[in-house]
């Protein structure tokens, strides 16, 4: 920055006036990849799943994103049985913006059932997805190639080997893991920089008001490994929206009722939680949506988060986040609404059984990467 560009942003920050858009570019990790503050999703592409979106409204949805400056676009290879792909590879033909844009999508879940070798990690099923995935999305290569699950089976040592293939051959410029144990991704983390192979530079986990089990040790981890944290389910599936109602029948045209993951979200802390939420929004005229994922974005090591959109409206919805900021007693809370259980080992590091770790001394790292190590 020049020195009065520099100024004028540490006035704005002084202030809570700084004004952040799509095209307020982040690296991704320890990386030279340059993407949104904001991941458009793209499981919403196509209506196979029974609550997605036709092909003209996906690409009312795509244009939008694209034409406000953003440039990260997340999808996988079993999304609407293919069809997300295929749309996603459509519209970036039509933008004729292919270069600009940082495309990345998901092997590992089964697209073919009954054939053992059309799921999972292994070098077998990953050499066929990248090649499908390709073909769908008519293009060359993928900027981030993402695990989407851990399988419990295949070597970590084959998944970083088959993973560095595809990135020497061309096919992809990097790759990340989703929906993986801490203690899994700084092993593979671990095996590429002892053998010299490509690393990994981001890591996409569930994470929000409800879910925040990456605190205890998956976010320490990606900071202290170089790994970006582009997270979904900010709104817990639309839970977070406020659009179901305690007590009712739960029934409704949303992820929860109409197909989609049927994960619990309806129990009664996490209806506490929604009450915070929704109090927090009425107080900064807000959606309780908009707070939700404006509280996951710009929570420590949050680097991309990933939002999704049912129509245009909820697109604009959604990226209007990042022009406003939670005051500070507002967002704690939040964060005393859904803060997690102490649990050991992490009861040892906070007060008062972490004086026996100070000897009497008062210390500290040169940075703090752990929400535990106050």
């Amino acid at each position: 920055c020049h020195r009065a560009e520099m100024a004028s942003f540490v006035r704005m920050i002084e202030t809570e006036e700084l004004a952040v858009d799509l095209k307020s570019y982040v690296t991704l990790g320890h990386s030279g990849l340059r993407v949104s503050p904001l991941c458009l999703g793209t499981m919403t592409f196509g209506t196979e799943t029974g609550w997605g979106m036709e092909a003209s409204d996906s690409r009312l949805v795509f244009n939008h994103y694209v034409g406000e400056g953003g440039n990260f676009l997340d999808c996988a290879n079993s999304y609407a049985g293919g069809t997300s792909e295929r749309l996603l590879g459509q519209f970036v033909k039509e933008s004729g913006s292919r270069e600009k844009l940082v495309i990345a999508t998901k092997f590992t879940r089964c697209v073919e059932v009954g054939n053992p070798n059309a799921v999972g990690n292994g070098r077998k099923t990953i050499l066929r997805s990248i090649d499908e995935s390709l073909k769908r999305l008519q293009t060359d290569y993928i900027d981030l190639y993402w695990l989407h699950s851990w399988d419990m089976i295949t070597p970590a040592e084959e998944v970083v080997a088959t993973l560095d293939q595809l990135v020497k051959a061309g096919k992809i410029l990097h790759y990340g893991l989703s929906d993986v144990p801490a203690w899994y991704a700084t092993r593979v983390q671990t095996i590429a920089e002892k053998s010299g192979l490509e690393p990994i530079i981001a890591l996409q986990l569930e994470y929000s008001l409800i879910e925040r089990s990456i605190e205890r040790e998956h976010i320490a981890a990606a900071q202290e490994m170089g790994m970006a944290l582009c997270s979904w389910g900010a709104t817990a599936s639309g839970f977070l929206s406020g659009k179901y109602e305690r007590g009712t029948s739960m029934k409704g045209t949303g992820r929860l009722t109409a197909g989609g993951p049927q994960m619990d979200r309806f129990s009664s802390g996490n209806w506490e939680i929604l009450e915070a939420v929704q109090a927090v929004a009425t107080a900064l005229g807000k959606t309780p949506a908009q707070i939700a994922l404006n509280w996951v974005a710009t929570q420590p090591g949050s680097t991309s988060p990933i939002v999704g959109a049912r129509s245009l409206e909820q697109l604009k919805e959604n990226l209007a986040v990042l022009q406003f900021s939670i005051p500070l007693e507002l967002r704690q809370r939040l964060d005393a609404a859904s803060a997690l259980p102490p649990v050991h080992p992490y009861r040892m590091y906070q007060p008062p059984m972490a004086e026996m770790l100070a000897g009497g001394v008062n210390a500290q790292p040169w940075r703090r990467v752990h929400p535990y190590s106050d």
